[in-house]
C-alpha cells in the first residue's frame, strides 16, 4: 500500500499552483512594463507575439461597466471563493478540481494586482518612451483604477471573409486576435477544465458548501444528548 506523501498535500500543492501564478504573471508583467513601449510589438514566431496592450476590462479586454466596481467585484468573487475552499477543505474533493480553483483564483488575483497597484506605482508615457516603476512624479491613475498589462497574442490563422458572407462579408477575421496575460490564461485553463472534466465535483462542491453554511454550532443552551 502506497503511503500518502503528509507534506505534499491536495491544499500545499493547490497553494504551491496558486503562489507560481501569480509570481510568474507579475514577473512577465514587470519585465513587459518596463521595457515596452506602449503597443510594442515583438515576433517570436509568425503564430506567436508579444504585444504590450493595456485595458481597463476584464481578461482578454473585454470592458464591461465601471472600473472601480469591476475591481471591487473581482475582490468580492476572490475573497468568496477563497471563502468556500476554506469551509470545504475536509471534504473529500478530487485533486484535479482543487488545482482548477487555485488557477481561477490565482489568475483573479493576479489581475487585482495590476488593477489596485499599478496606477499608483507606474507611469504611462506615450510611445515610444517606456514606463518607469515609482516615478518622481508619481502614477498614472488612483487605487483601483489600474489597467491590466497584457502581452501575449496568437494570430494562428488570418482571412477576409467572403462579399456574400451576410453582416461581414469583405471583413478582416484573425484567430485568435484577443491579447491576454498568465493571469487570463490560468482562470481560462480553470474554467475550462472544471466545466469539462469536474462539473459533477463543481455542483457537489455547491451542495457541501449550502449544508455547512446552515450547520449552526452548539451553544451552552442546547441540549446535548451526549452530556450526563
Amino acid at each position: 500500500m502506497i503511503k500518502e506523501n503528509r507534506f505534499f498535500t491536495t491544499g500545499r500543492l493547490a497553494l504551491f499552483v496558486a503562489l507560481m501564478v501569480v509570481l510568474i504573471d507579475q514577473v512577465l508583467k514587470f519585465w513587459v512594463k518596463l521595457n515596452f513601449y506602449w503597443g510594442e510589438e515583438l515576433e517570436i514566431f509568425s503564430w506567436f507575439k508579444l504585444n504590450f496592450v493595456q485595458n481597463p476590462g476584464m481578461a482578454f479586454g473585454w470592458t464591461i461597466g465601471s472600473k472601480f466596481f469591476l475591481t471591487l467585484f473581482r475582490i468580492v468573487f476572490v475573497a468568496c471563493v477563497i471563502f468556500a475552499v476554506v469551509k470545504l477543505r475536509n471534504a473529500k474533493l478530487k485533486k484535479g478540481f482543487i488545482i482548477c480553483v487555485a488557477l481561477i483564483i490565482a489568475g483573479a488575483i493576479g489581475n487585482i494586482i495590476d488593477c489596485l497597484f499599478y496606477g499608483l506605482i507606474f507611469n504611462n508615457p506615450y510611445p515610444p518612451e517606456v514606463a518607469s516603476l515609482f516615478p518622481p512624479e508619481g502614477g498614472y491613475a488612483p487605487l483601483f483604477h489600474g489597467m491590466v498589462v497584457d502581452m501575449f497574442h496568437f494570430p494562428l490563422f488570418h482571412f477576409y471573409w467572403p462579399d456574400w458572407v451576410p453582416f461581414v462579408g469583405g471583413e478582416y477575421f484573425e484567430f485568435f486576435s484577443p491579447v491576454f496575460n498568465v493571469a487570463d490564461a490560468a482562470i481560462s485553463v480553470g474554467v475550462i477544465c472544471v466545466i469539462l472534466f469536474y462539473s459533477k465535483q463543481m455542483n457537489d462542491s455547491f451542495v457541501l458548501l449550502k449544508e455547512s453554511l446552515k450547520r449552526q454550532p452548539l451553544n451552552d443552551d442546547t441540549p446535548n444528548e451526549n452530556k450526563d
